[in-house]
């Protein structure tokens, strides 16, 4: 949810929420501090429904697309659209905002090259949260594949140009969101030269500044791997060491082992979906132009199965807590 990802960043979108831990392991003082973050981000959840619940019956959806079509309240655009994104937490939002064609208004905010990043980057939060895949509804997306081309060329050069963290954070989770529910999203970053622009802002950590952040990039690649083409250009722009780097690790000749083990071990990959997802996909494509670099046992789990049988398969090896 982005405006989760924006207040309080408390985990990634590869998170175990779930994930059993034994009691005995902890402290009475951690289990309570875990306890009370829990009921803390239920909490926040809870307003923010409540709050888009009381807006929605006063028609805020509509006054504020409203503004937003005005060049005379450019100032207010940020404003309205952050409100907006808060809205969009609950399904009737979304509904709402495709009634009087917000998603039209957001692609003009996000291609005008007058709109000043503050606008942008609250038009890619909107985004984020309408494409968000926890929303069972998905009657709304017909509209935003009319200009989902246009949305992906902003997005990825709001990623670009961002000036600081929080604008690449924004644009990157709207662009991951994206890469979930449709492939010509994906066919669209390549022919943007995504890969080059996503590594290279990994370089910069006044745009990549947060596990968060980072998260979204893995993510995008991830999604991006089911294409072909590609495979060379993550080989092409040293992606597998960025990637490597990412996670903490120093890149070296052990590459196939390294990520062998962070299929294989939730805690070398933080607990993120996202990264197992990663080191999946680079694997079989490691496997593919080397057969002989995975022993027989790592590729009859990590290297024959559909991808989302190892997936399941790694995702359920919790490693003991006794």
């Amino acid at each position: 949810m982005t405006a989760v990802l924006r207040r309080q960043q408390t985990g990634t979108s590869g998170g175990f929420e779930g994930r059993m831990i034994s009691h005995s392991k902890l402290s009475s003082t951690a289990l309570a501090t875990c306890e009370a973050k829990r009921l803390y981000n239920g909490l926040i959840r809870i307003m923010a429904i409540v709050t888009g619940f009381i807006l929605l019956q006063e028609g805020a959806v509509v006054a504020l697309f409203k503004i937003c079509r005005q060049d005379r309240f450019r100032d207010l655009y940020a404003h309205a659209l952050r409100t907006v994104a808060s809205i969009c937490c609950v399904e009737e939002g979304i509904n709402q905002l495709d009634k009087v064609d917000g998603i039209l208004c957001l692609a003009d905010i996000l291609t005008d090259e007058s709109s000043v990043e503050a606008a942008k980057a609250e038009a890619a939060a909107v985004v984020a949260q309408i494409t968000s895949p926890h929303h069972t509804s998905t009657q709304h997306l017909a509209s935003f594949l009319e200009s989902m081309h246009d949305i992906v060329t902003a997005l990825i050069k709001l990623c670009e140009s961002a000036s600081c963290g929080e604008v690449f954070l924004l644009a990157s989770a709207a662009l991951a969101n994206i890469t979930f529910f449709d492939s010509m999203a994906c066919e669209i970053l390549l022919q943007l030269n995504a890969i080059h622009t996503l590594l290279e802002a990994c370089r910069d950590r006044q745009r990549v500044d947060t596990p968060y952040s980072k998260d979204q990039v893995v993510t995008i690649l991830a999604n991006l791997s089911v294409l072909e083409q590609s495979a060379s250009e993550v080989l092409q722009e040293k992606g597998i060491e960025r990637l490597l780097l990412l996670l903490g690790e120093k890149p070296s000749s052990s590459t196939v082992p390294l990520l062998i083990q962070l299929c294989r071990s939730p805690t070398e990959r933080n607990n993120s979906d996202s990264v197992l997802v990663a080191c999946l996909a680079a694997l079989r494509r490691l496997a593919a132009g080397c057969p002989d670099s995975i022993e027989a046992a790592d590729h009859q789990q990590l290297i024959k199965p559909r991808l989302v049988d190892s997936f399941l398969l790694c995702s359920n090896m919790e490693e003991s807590f006794v």
